[in-house]
């Protein structure tokens, strides 16, 4: 079983990739007119779909990588380059403007597109579970205990986008944008601990 600064690490690096409290102002514009039941269903219908698709690639992603010849420290070191691109955008706001600027027919569904995906389940967070189960080590244990806490983030983005309405009344615009640096700043340091990691496993550095 990994050790618990380790569960507390992996959490937070989850928290901050999919970034609930973002999904809050996306959430209201993306479901605008729908009644509370319809919403819910919305909701509850991409965080099954996001869980189900970080399921698969924790479970089998390190298997696809080596099917296709690409090491765990290659992919270390890309995913942790990805996740600073990720940080960078949340520290500069092009992350949530992108969010904000998407356009959605009101007659869509959103919550498999972009709900479900990109939004829940992006190139980020699927990186995240993928790195995530390698450095919990050999065996079902450490992989257990990783998408156990993938399904509880699930479960706590549920309950963001469930109270979406009264969170953003409560943060505002401003605090939104406090949050969303704060988690930038942390996935920095993060993404960079990831690229280290990696090139260690090459051998380069001891």
């Amino acid at each position: 079983m990994p050790e618990a600064a380790f569960l507390i690490t992996a959490f937070a690096t989850l928290f901050v990739v999919i970034d609930p409290p973002g999904l809050v102002p996306l959430f209201i514009a993306l479901t605008r007119g729908m009644g509370p039941e319809k919403r819910r269903a919305m909701a509850r219908r991409a965080c099954i779909i996001a869980a189900v698709l970080l399921l698969i690639f924790g479970v089998a992603g390190e298997s696809i990588l080596g099917f296709i010849g690409i090491s765990m420290p290659a992919f270390r070191i890309a995913g942790g380059i990805l996740l600073f691109l990720t940080a960078l955008d949340m520290l500069f706001e092009r992350r949530t403007q992108r969010r904000e600027g998407q356009q959605v027919d009101p007659d869509h569904d959103p919550s498999v597109f972009p709900l479900a995906t990109p939004l829940i389940a992006g190139p980020g967070a699927i990186a995240t579970m993928i790195l995530l189960v390698g450095e919990a080590g050999a065996g079902w244990p450490g992989t257990f205990a990783v998408l156990g806490l993938m399904l509880v983030m699930i479960v706590v983005t549920y309950a963001f986008l469930l109270a979406s309405p009264p969170l953003e009344r409560m943060l505002g615009r401003t605090g939104t944008i406090v949050i969303t640096r704060l988690l930038g700043m942390l996935l920095a340091a993060l993404s960079v601990q990831f690229v280290i990691d990696g090139v260690k496993g090459t051998g380069l550095i001891g």
